[in-house]
């Protein structure tokens, strides 16, 4: 969601809008490329204080800016004020997987995306998937969704060093298969560690990145796996260029950025069929059943012994990388604006 909104901002500019961005105190002062900038007094980690900034503070802070539309980026929105709301919707984990979330915050998920979702003028989902599921359980009106697929931009500077992420990464001259996005039960990383552990070639490694969870005591102790924080972007770009196929074997997503920053960098990936990601790579990557471990490893395994089929899906994954760009995002939100001040 920061990757969207970040990318976002700054092409609207582009399209012909004016922009205020209303930000928490840790994103104060960041460059975002919109014309105006706002804090809301709220702090980021703590999940009260942002229902609260969002339903209580917004609406007079917009309402004072002068607003026409305000956009919400992160799945939630305010259900009042003299404004056209729009919403996006990222996923509806909470829903159709609940162990993605846990506690207070799926119950809070539960009761503020599908209100958001009832009271926005326009309501843009980032995949068909996503659409799909938002009408199945939500009272929203269908002919107020829409379908705003996200973008992707190839890196602008080099990664870090391959060999010198090799040494501090512990990956000698192993082959590696990469996994992003971190460890949450619905990215499934367990299962594609033990498709990896039971690859005949002994001499692969599973590099896995992302954000610490409950998830990772399921890694602990495996020989072939390497599992890494939130990297900075040039150590990730880094491990993109060590990687010999990407793997996203997700049992559901809400869109799949991870798939589009393999291909737009020509390494072949590896992804659960069908769903977001299914709809995403469309025919440019290799496809399994996520919840077979066989299958995995069978996807995988047959990409790292053939290296015309990898050649063949980079190919393929650049062409279908390119169907994606921010600026086509932009164009396509800007629309969604139109209708939602002429409703």
């Amino acid at each position: 969601m920061e990757t969207y909104a970040r990318e976002l901002i700054p092409r609207l500019a582009a399209e012909g809008v004016d922009t205020v961005a209303f930000v928490n105190r840790q994103t104060a002062g960041d460059d975002l490329g919109a014309g105006e900038q706002v804090v809301v007094p709220v702090d980021a980690s703590d999940r009260v204080q942002w229902v609260r900034g969002e339903q209580l503070m917004l609406p007079g802070l917009a309402a004072r800016a002068g607003c026409d539309v305000v956009h919400s980026l992160a799945s939630t929105g305010p259900l009042r004020g003299r404004f056209r709301r729009v919403t996006t919707v990222h996923d509806l984990l909470y829903r159709v997987l609940p162990d993605a979330h846990a506690g207070l915050r799926a119950r809070g998920m539960a009761v503020l995306v599908p209100a958001a979702a009832r009271r926005s003028h326009r309501v843009l989902c980032d995949s068909r998937q996503t659409a799909d599921d938002l009408l199945a359980h939500t009272a929203v009106a269908r002919d107020r969704v829409e379908v705003v697929p996200l973008g992707i931009a190839a890196p602008t500077a080099p990664g870090t060093d391959a060999a010198q992420l090799r040494a501090r990464l512990g990956l000698g001259s192993r082959r590696v298969v990469l996994t992003t996005g971190g460890t949450r039960a619905h990215k499934n990383v367990a299962r594609l560690a033990a498709a990896v552990e039971g690859l005949p070639d002994d001499d692969v490694v599973l590099v896995v990145t992302g954000y610490p969870t409950p998830q990772d005591a399921a890694l602990a102790g495996r020989a072939r796996v390497v599992r890494t924080p939130l990297l900075p972007r040039a150590d990730l770009d880094g491990l993109y260029g060590l990687a010999e196929v990407v793997v996203a074997p997700s049992l559901a997503e809400g869109f799949g950025l991870p798939v589009l920053e393999a291909m737009v960098r020509g390494v072949p990936v590896a992804c659960s069929a069908g769903g977001a990601l299914g709809e995403v790579a469309g025919d440019a990557a290799a496809t399994f059943d996520p919840l077979d471990v066989a299958s995995i490893r069978e996807a995988v395994a047959a990409l790292l012994g053939d290296p015309a089929r990898r050649e063949a899906l980079a190919v393929a994954g650049r062409a279908r990388a390119a169907t994606y760009t921010w600026e086509r995002t932009a164009a396509l939100t800007v629309a969604a604006y139109a209708r939602a001040l002429a409703a």
